[in-house]
């Protein structure tokens, strides 16, 4: 049984779909794209409040987090796997009532207080819709990378940094997101190696100093990754200078890239409004300019993207979709 005050069902909206003419296979309170942490905190919250909730994810529960081979800085669990959490999300948002589809979004309409969002199987509407599809790490496309992911490979130092204490590592990257890295892992690791391809860093001066002041890092200015070596697990890198060509084996076990994210809003480029990176701009209530969209989580613009900020985007958007469907029905 769901807890919280039930909203009335999809019945509310089903007259003024019909109106269209158009067929849907099935007519919702609040549609869900992404099933990552926070599309799926974001269901729990919908479906126990009392609305047809319905979560349209591409590939598995759990998201981008989904691909960590340990998550240890979540709040409950000192150590679980991605999957798992993943998994465990999903089965929690399942329990409260929501449903879970596993299908590609195609293409989101829309028209008077109806949201149509079709995808490559199907269509479903709803007035409310929470996009939560997240930001892909940009990856650096050098040998070994794809096979030691997880196997010292990282694109979080502060999700997987803990895993290398005592171990010498390399971060790629000379924005302010690589710096930040090198540093956090400065206090772990005795030897860190801050990889970054062009002449100088481009990290704000501030974390420039702080990391002139650290220990045990190296910054190689005008040096670029060229391969990732080991067989189970990461032994060393390649890196080359940019102007020689030279290159250099340096022994690493893990190797951090901090080369930027891409979000995945090209879904939403004509319906919401984008900041300059394409991250979709939006109070911390995950409202947007378009009524009765919500964001959560990794696309929207932020400056911390991890699990536990995913999971309270989700809640913060839910409660934003029930708020608006409720004024929504009081004006009919």
């Amino acid at each position: 049984m769901r807890c919280g005050r039930s909203i009335p069902r999809a019945a509310v909206w089903r007259q003024k779909s019909n109106a269209r003419g158009e067929k849907t296979d099935d007519m919702l309170d609040v549609i869900i794209i992404g099933g990552g942490p926070a599309g799926l905190t974001a269901a729990i919250y919908c479906a126990r409040a009392g609305l047809e909730t319905i979560v349209i994810e591409r590939l598995a529960p759990g998201g981008q987090a989904a691909t960590a081979s340990e998550i240890a800085n979540y709040p409950g669990f000192q150590k679980i796997a991605g999957a798992d959490l993943g998994q465990q999300m999903g089965q929690h948002a399942e329990a409260a009532g929501a449903k879970i589809v596993y299908d590609e979004v195609v293409s989101i309409e829309l028209n008077g207080t109806a949201r149509l969002v079709r995808t490559r199987h199907g269509s479903y509407e709803a007035p409310a819709v929470i996009a939560a599809v997240g930001a892909r790490k940009k990856t650096a496309n050098v040998p070994g990378e794809n096979e030691l992911i997880g196997k010292g490979v990282s694109y979080c130092a502060t999700c997987d940094g803990a895993f290398f204490r005592g171990k010498a590592t390399a971060v790629v990257g000379g924005g302010n997101p690589a710096v930040s890295d090198a540093l956090y892992l400065a206090a772990l690791c005795p030897k860190v190696y801050l990889l970054n391809r062009e002449p100088e860093l481009q990290a704000d001066p501030g974390l420039q100093t702080q990391l002139a002041a650290a220990g045990g890092v190296t910054v190689m200015n005008g040096t670029a990754l060229k391969g990732i070596e080991g067989r189970d697990m990461v032994e060393g890198i390649r890196a080359a200078d940019a102007k020689t060509g030279e290159e250099t084996t340096i022994a690493v076990r893990g190797v951090f890239l901090a080369i930027g994210t891409v979000p995945q809003s090209s879904l939403f480029s004509e319906l919401l409004e984008l900041d300059e990176k394409g991250y979709v701009l939006a109070d911390e209530f995950g409202v947007t300019k378009t009524p009765g969209v919500f964001v959560a989580g990794d696309l929207r613009g932020k400056k911390l993207r991890q699990v536990v900020t995913a999971a309270a985007d989700g809640a913060n958007a839910a409660v934003s979709a029930q708020v608006y469907i409720k004024n929504l029905k009081k004006q009919n």
